[in-house]
């Protein structure tokens, strides 16, 4: 089970997070949002799972079928326009053909974060 903890203080957005009980960073927001700019903003944390587990699932499939990848890049943007708010996902990749490339953009639509921000997931809050 994947488990987070993030606590804040009285003053400032600085937030520590610690993740699977050993995995320790800080969020915060930019000097212009009122923040110290201590680390990623939330949406860039969000941006940085969906770059992360991309990149992470394209080097198992392509490693499982022995294309080689010498580099494998994650461009995310998020982009708000007149439809709402999108991400905007470009690969960039060093190593395979044209066809495997074209397999590797297909299977990057059906990563796990992929499919979790695409089909949404209901979030259920408490009070302890």
């Amino acid at each position: 089970m994947t488990h987070g903890i993030a606590t804040i203080g009285a003053t400032g957005y600085a937030t520590d997070i610690v993740v699977a009980g050993r995995h320790r960073l800080t969020a915060d927001e930019p000097v212009a949002a009122g923040g110290t700019d201590a680390g990623p903003a939330p949406y860039d944390l969000l941006v940085a799972s969906l770059g992360a587990c991309t990149a992470i699932t394209l080097r198992m499939y392509a490693d499982r079928k022995g294309w080689p990848i010498e580099t494998l890049g994650v461009d995310l943007r998020i982009v708000r326009g007149e439809e709402g708010m999108r991400i905007e996902r470009t690969l960039t990749i060093a190593g395979p053909d044209d066809g495997q490339k074209a397999r590797l953009a297909e299977i990057a639509e059906k990563t796990p974060v992929t499919l979790t921000l695409k089909g949404g997931i209901p979030i259920h809050t408490s009070l302890a």
